[in-house]
């Protein structure tokens, strides 16, 4: 990897206050990842203070932010709140070729007073739990009758077995008639799936809240941001649960917030690395998707063709629905 240049323009310190996100910087962190995905380094210049601007002109900035880093490291996945720095923050920030931690500091103005890239520092923590299955009773996250695209617990049945950190996840969709369309097929709106309601499984807390990522034209993908608009929640029993491909601007919730049971999180989409609009669910035994080992998803109560089941898992072809 080439070496990376060091921007560090940072014009105070102080004592750190906290390690909560403010919302200004997470703000301000969402318009630097798409401004630097779009290529749009003028909208990253436009946010820079005075002196920003002084120290590192626009040609600088497309240099160093284009050629240098994005030459280097490719298109922003994510960016994470990690930990503040004085007042400023600090994102660990995945690439597709590697993992940074970008340090943003805002003025009181929320203009960039400085910016500080270096390879990210994984600070010490436990080992991800041994998880095989959900102790914490769930409900499917949506309702209405949905089809089970790809599940259960073998290749035939479940792709996704192929990959540890996605084992045993679910590809749903909903069907008419043997379809899951109607009309044209190279539009959203057609899926019977796209924009429907996508529910909490349970109570939880939002540990990781992704949008902003376009949805697809149907039959193409976005294998630079696999999971798409994406949502994990953290069960209190320590179990995280994924729900990917989000249809863009559908967020409802935000990092932090605790969901209910049956709350509305966001809708169905076909962003990331998505053919057409479906819900991909799965279980898995850390935040990080990356890094997680998936885990067997049971459901306490719903039909499955048509039949009550308890503490059921879903395979391919079922046809499932939430009951009380």
């Amino acid at each position: 990897m080439k070496p990376l240049v060091i921007l560090f323009l940072l014009l105070f310190i102080h004592p750190v206050i906290g390690q909560e996100e403010e919302p200004r910087y997470s703000a301000v962190a969402v318009e630097f990842m798409t401004a630097f995905n779009n290529e749009d380094y003028q909208a990253v210049f436009d946010r820079y203070d005075q002196v920003m601007r002084e120290s590192l002109p626009l040609e600088q900035t497309r240099a160093v932010l284009g050629q240098q880093i994005r030459g280097t490291m490719g298109d922003i996945l994510t960016m994470e709140f990690y930990r503040r720095q004085g007042p400023a923050h600090v994102y660990k920030t995945t690439f597709a070729s590697g993992v940074l931690d970008i340090l943003i500091s805002l003025d009181g103005t929320d203009r960039i007073n400085g910016l500080y890239f270096t390879p990210h520092q994984e600070r010490q923590e436990q080992a991800a739990q041994v998880l095989e299955r959900n102790t914490t009773p769930m409900r499917l996250p949506f309702d209405g009758e949905w089809f089970v695209f790809w599940g259960g617990e073998t290749e035939a049945r479940n792709y996704h077995m192929a990959n540890k950190n996605q084992q045993y996840a679910y590809d749903l969709i909903k069907v008419a008639n043997g379809a899951s369309h109607t009309g044209d097929p190279l539009k959203n709106e057609s899926y019977f799936a796209f924009g429907e309601p996508i529910l909490a499984p349970c109570d939880a807390t939002v540990v990781l809240a992704i949008d902003g990522v376009p949805d697809n034209v149907p039959g193409e993908t976005n294998p630079i941001h696999l999971t798409g608009n994406t949502l994990v929640l953290e069960t209190p029993s320590g179990e995280y649960i994924l729900m990917a491909h989000l249809q863009e601007g559908s967020l409802k919730v935000g990092k932090g917030a605790r969901v209910s049971r049956g709350e509305v999180l966001a809708r169905c989409g076909n962003s990331g690395n998505s053919t057409e609009p479906h819900l991909h669910l799965q279980l898995q035994n850390t935040r990080d998707f990356h890094k997680a080992t998936g885990a067997r998803l049971y459901f306490h109560r719903l039909l499955a063709n048509g039949e009550p089941r308890e503490s059921y898992l879903p395979v391919k072809e079922d046809f499932i629905e939430h009951i009380e």
